[in-house]
Parts: C-alpha cells; structure tokens; sequence
C-alpha cells in the first residue's frame, strides 16, 4: 500500500485539496482511504464518508496531534491493509507550525494558501521546510505578482520541494498532484522508518495539568526568554 502524509496551517484547505485529488485517483481505478487527525473536533469524516471514501477519524484532545499522530499511524495503515487500500492519505491537524507529521521515504505534502501572509513559509517548521511537495491554495485571491512572491519564499525555505498551485474549489491542478501521488512508492509497514524531523518537545508540570502560573510551579523541560534589564543587557 502506497501511503501519503498531507499537512499544513489550519484553514489552508489541506481537506479540499485532498478530495480533489481522490477524485482524479478513484477515476484512474486507486482505491484510496484517509486517515484524518484533528484536536479537538472535525466533520471531515463526513466529508469523506459522503464521497464513499473509507475513513478513521482520531481526536488528540489534550495531546500534542503530532504525538498523537505518530502513536496511531502504524494501526491506521494495519486499518488500510485489511480495507484493501491502494493508497492511504494521511491528514494532519492544522495547528502548530513547529509540527512534524512527514515520514522518511514516504511521499510528504503540505498546503499552504496564499492568504497567509508572504512571510509566514518562514515561520513555518518541518512540516514545509521537510516535505516533498508544496501545495499553495487560493491563489485565485491574490494577484499575480502576490502569487509569485509567495511561491519564492516557499522556494527559499524549501528549495527541493515541486510547488503546485491548486483550487481546492475547483480543483484545478488536483489531476497532475494524484499522478505525483500515484508515483510513492508502495510498502509493507511502517514499523521501523523514521520521522523526517523529531516532534516539539515538551515534557513540563505544564505538560501533566499544571494551571497555575510561576515559577515554584514550573518544572522539566523549561526554556526561559531573555528579557532585556533597563540597562540594555540581559537578565
């Protein structure tokens, strides 16, 4: 089974962009599943369920999505197999950009759309600087000069990635990202293989339900600003 992880900030239309490219494989005969990950609540299941697309939908609460995603994506694929899948798409949530949810040897996405600013690739972590393919939505909003400006950013954080521009309302673009799609390469399991980039790290009081604020109640892994002290140095 051929797996594809597909990430990116909230309301880029990772979603969108996903169920026009199933269109273009179910049309070549792909049988094709999404695992979809979310925190705190998603109807994208729906989405897919609508379109007859199997689906397993995992919420990561009050955990980091990233280590909730890696925790579960082994039994997603073990899922897939016994479905029959020719391919599973794996979504992550849209939420940190320090997040990590791409695979070595295993073909990474991640939507970004033009509305976000043309400085945010470079706020954008792992999840952009270590995928394989850059897709930017909504570029029917922007001019085209903004378009331009904001696939060469995406270009200096990335510059090995392909960047496709695609209308996740129309799906214009959708039918040249499947062939990329179809062009992973199939496995057997994911036991074993990597993460491309180690997850946020966090392991504080904070982390196991702390809520109050100072100090004496701060323990584990802690990292402190340097605050500037009147006199223009450091504290």
């Amino acid at each position: 089974m051929k797996v594809v992880t597909v990430s990116g900030p909230p309301s880029s239309g990772k979603t969108a962009v996903i169920l026009k490219v199933i269109d273009a494989l179910v049309a070549n005969g792909t049988a094709v599943g999404v695992a979809k990950f979310d925190c705190l609540s998603t109807d994208d299941d729906k989405l897919y369920e609508a379109k007859g697309i199997p689906v397993q939908k995992g919420l990561s609460g009050a955990l980091c999505p990233d280590h909730y995603f890696v925790s579960n994506i082994e039994a997603c694929y073990q899922w897939g197999e016994k479905q029959g899948l020719d391919m599973l798409i794996s979504e992550s949530a849209g939420l940190c950009n320090r997040c990590s949810p791409h695979i070595k040897d295993i073909t990474a996405v991640c939507v970004i759309d033009n509305l976000s600013g043309v400085n945010t690739p470079k706020k954008v972590g792992p999840m952009l600087k270590s995928a394989d393919i850059v897709v930017i939505t909504k570029g029917d909003i922007v001019s085209q000069a903004e378009r331009e400006v904001f696939a060469a950013r995406v270009r200096q954080v990335n510059p090995r990635a392909a960047i496709m521009n695609i209308n996740g309302i129309t799906g214009q673009g959708a039918a040249e990202l499947a062939t990329l799609f179809q062009d992973a390469h199939d496995i057997d399991t994911l036991k074993g293989l990597r993460l491309r980039f180690s997850m946020p790290a966090a392991l504080c009081s904070y982390c196991l339900g702390e809520t109050r604020i100072g100090e004496s109640y701060q323990m584990g892994n802690v990292r402190r600003m340097d605050i500037a002290d009147d006199t223009g140095g450091a504290k």
